[in-house]
């Protein structure tokens, strides 16, 4: 997926370690709140369009072609602030959500109830 007409940063391309596919994770966080809000997956024309414009950009593994995220709903996200993780291989995109953030029309992507752990990991033992 990376495009070779990508215009993001050299020095930040370079930082990157990219799967397979040229996809990258992006974890989108409430930058208030820290509530985890959903996941999705960037290559690097998606990151330079993210860090240039404002509002968030993906990559739409299924569809493959790029989606701003609230285009269609006008459930935006605002970017504050995009931080790389210590590998390379993992964003963490910082945004001010408006509105709903799952196309459920629920505030987070991960609002199902949680897994059930086993007593072992509820006793901080693990299996």
């Amino acid at each position: 997926m990376s495009s070779p007409t990508s215009s993001l940063d050299p020095s930040i391309a370079a930082r990157l370690k990219r799967a397979h596919d040229g996809l990258v994770t992006a974890v989108a966080q409430q930058y208030v709140s820290s509530e985890v809000l959903m996941v999705g997956w960037m290559d690097d024309e998606a990151m330079h369009r993210t860090l240039t414009s404002g509002r968030v950009t993906y990559f739409s593994r299924s569809r493959g072609d790029y989606w701003r995220k609230g285009d269609t709903s006008g459930h935006i996200q605002l970017v504050k602030e995009v931080r790389l993780d210590c590998d390379g291989d993992t964003l963490l995109v910082q945004v001010d959500q408006v509105g709903p953030t799952c196309h459920t029309g629920n505030r987070t992507c991960f609002h199902a109830d949680p897994l059930e752990l086993s007593r072992a990991t509820e006793a901080g033992n693990p299996s």
